[in-house]
């Protein structure tokens, strides 16, 4: 047995003996409409015919950001359908929403199916289904069963907006054996920086396999019609003045809500609109509120807000672009707590000023030049976020000109999609 095939063997030997908890996971993780059986490589249902392309985005905010590309492989190749994959549950939803938004002839090209657990024998069937002339994998998902089935059935793979933070490349590095037999069955590697290239190399990729494309999250499209409701929203408001705390995580709130506290002491009609990254935890979030006293309105459950709303929930799915545009500031999540951060582009493309905390590792690329424009403002304690708030509230014009700052930063650095379909039509 060749010495290759070992760490590979050994990880789906730990995968076999972590099945009790993996299954557990995959009946919290599921959408009605699909059969458990899709995580298994079973039950795909009928797709449409081939050729097909493959693309696997991992949850919401990959779906979000491999949108453009995925309109720009249904415009550029349409002989081939795309089939979208996706881990979770809420990625799905995501998926499902964006089919919707489609032309009802794209609608037919494009479908989405939950990705199949990473044990060999689901990974050999789910291939073996979809016999994708070209599989294509979003930022870090390589999954070492799959990668090594598209590799024995002939599938090119390619892996687009290949990121890796300098925590996600030092947890690999222990396992670099099971990564270096992994990244040799990769066939493109379209890396989003020269740094993120030098991490994959380390790690085993061939050097002559590896590009640096610029990063996908710079060409996120102007949502007009999520504008259009945020106007709405701003017109029912009455001017108040808004903050926007998107994709909050667990420990974060809590931290959010004093800092609001602290605001409301200089712009006592001030709101705060607050959504969480996690669906599970909408009635978490909306507990911690009312327990702390506060006035609150939520969005799932289409509550006005009146004007003694101190607090609006966005506990809903898909409409963080609306919410985002209908504040005067934005501030992104995960970052106050040491999780990596968020996608600050997507505020920023909006034409808002963007606050976040510290911890950026995970957007580190594209943080880099919004703080270097000014339209970017690191906080490190709440005193320091309600600092930051007022300051933007009471200078509207300040607010504009970071707002604007943000908008020519994601312009100049446009180019990526480009790149990267004309990378990608190698192939098909």
């Amino acid at each position: 047995m060749a010495l290759s095939r070992w760490p590979r063997l050994a990880y789906s030997a730990v995968l076999y003996g972590l099945a009790p908890l993996i299954g557990w996971r995959i009946w919290r993780e599921q959408v009605p409409t699909y059969s458990r059986l899709q995580r298994l490589g079973m039950r795909l249902e009928p797709l449409p015919p081939a050729p097909r392309i493959w693309l696997h985005c991992a949850s919401v905010g990959e779906v979000r950001a491999a949108r453009p590309l995925i309109e720009g492989l249904l415009a550029r190749f349409p002989h081939h359908s795309v089939l979208l994959t996706t881990m979770t549950a809420t990625g799905a939803q995501q998926a499902l929403a964006l089919i919707a938004e489609q032309s009802a002839t794209d609608q037919r090209r494009l479908t989405h199916r939950f990705l199949p657990l990473d044990f060999p024998g689901a990974a050999k069937r789910f291939v073996a289904r979809v016999q994708p002339e070209l599989a294509i994998l979003f930022e870090t998902e390589l999954w070492p069963n799959l990668l090594h089935a598209c590799h024995r059935q002939a599938v090119p793979v390619a892996v687009v907006n290949g990121r890796l933070s300098p925590r996600a490349f030092a947890r690999y590095q222990r396992l670099r054996p099971l990564m270096h037999s992994a990244l040799a069955n990769v066939t493109w590697l379209a890396a989003k920086s020269s740094q993120d290239a030098e991490r994959f190399q380390a790690l085993g990729c061939a050097p002559s396999t590896t590009s640096v494309v610029g990063s996908l999250k710079f060409e996120q499209p102007l949502p007009t019609k999520a504008l259009k409701e945020s106007e709405c929203l701003l017109q029912a408001w009455d001017g108040r003045p808004v903050w926007v705390a998107g994709s909050t995580r667990e420990g974060e709130e809590a931290l959010l809500l004093s800092a609001h506290r602290q605001l409301l002491k200089h712009f006592p009609e001030a709101l705060l609109v607050l959504v969480p990254r996690h669906p599970l935890r909408f009635d978490d979030v909306a507990q911690l509120c009312e327990r702390d006293g506060w006035e609150v309105s939520r969005r799932s459950q289409q509550q006005p807000v009146t004007p003694s709303t101190q607090v609006y929930l966005g506990d809903t799915l898909g409409e963080l672009s609306v919410l985002y545009g209908a504040g005067s500031v934005a501030y992104v999540g995960g970052s106050l707590v040491p999780l990596g951060g968020h996608n600050v582009l997507e505020p920023a493309a909006l034409g808002k000023p963007v606050l976040c905390g510290p911890s950026l590792e995970n957007f580190s690329d594209v943080a880099e030049p919004l703080l270097a424009a000014k339209a970017l403002t690191v906080v490190d304690s709440v005193a320091a976020l309600a600092s930051a708030l007022a300051e933007y509230i009471a200078c509207p014009q300040r607010a504009r000109q970071a707002g604007e700052a943000g908008q020519a930063v994601i312009e100049a650095h446009r180019g990526a999609l480009s790149r990267t379909l004309d990378g990608l039509g190698r192939y098909l």
